[in-house]
């Protein structure tokens, strides 16, 4: 009921409490492939772990906070794109994302966050939009080109993983900007 179409075999919809199984079940399907490069929080273990996940979600966007998204593609949960810092007050946000395997390569991420940036910075009337990620992940580094943003610095060794701290990459884009772009 609630999907926006990415493709002719992909929507974008909320990713609520009550797909808690199917969450579960993709992250079994994304875990190891996911892991480097999202929180530890998020690549939960099992069932009661993915609903948690959904319900902090859902916490903080009826605190009109962070908000989660799931991407289907032919039926099934692949990835999902989300709002990992919204602040209405402040004019800002930070736009996140993950895929499985079976996701990559369809152009399905950078057609979500078009829509999360369209709602952000056009309908909401925020200033800036922000993308965080690792500086050694090319995928999602090119994700934040595609968008039109800026590669505003880097955060030297501030994201640890696996024993070692990994530079941290931090690209923005203002509203004026994603207006044009999309003029």
């Amino acid at each position: 009921m609630f999907s926006l179409p990415l493709r002719d075999d992909a929507v974008l919809r909320p990713l609520e409490s009550w797909h808690a199984e199917e969450f579960a079940a993709h992250l079994d399907r994304a875990r190891e492939h996911i892991r480097p490069w999202v929180g530890p929080g998020f690549v939960t273990g099992d069932v009661e772990g993915a609903r948690g996940t959904l319900v902090r979600y859902g916490e903080r966007q009826a605190k009109d906070g962070g908000r989660l998204y799931g991407i289907w593609r032919d039926g099934t949960l692949v990835g999902g794109v989300m709002f990992t810092d919204f602040d209405a007050a402040w004019g800002t946000c930070e736009l996140g994302c993950w895929l499985e395997p079976a996701g990559e390569g369809h152009g399905l991420v950078t057609g979500a966050c078009a829509v999360l940036l369209d709602w952000a910075l056009v309908e909401r009337g925020l200033h800036r939009a922000e993308w965080h990620c690792r500086a050694d992940n090319d995928r999602s580094g090119a994700v934040a080109q595609r968008l039109g943003m800026t590669l505003e610095g880097v955060r030297r060794e501030a994201w640890p993983y696996d024993g070692a701290r990994h530079d941290k990459q931090i690209w923005g884009i203002l509203a004026s900007e994603w207006r044009a772009r999309r003029a």
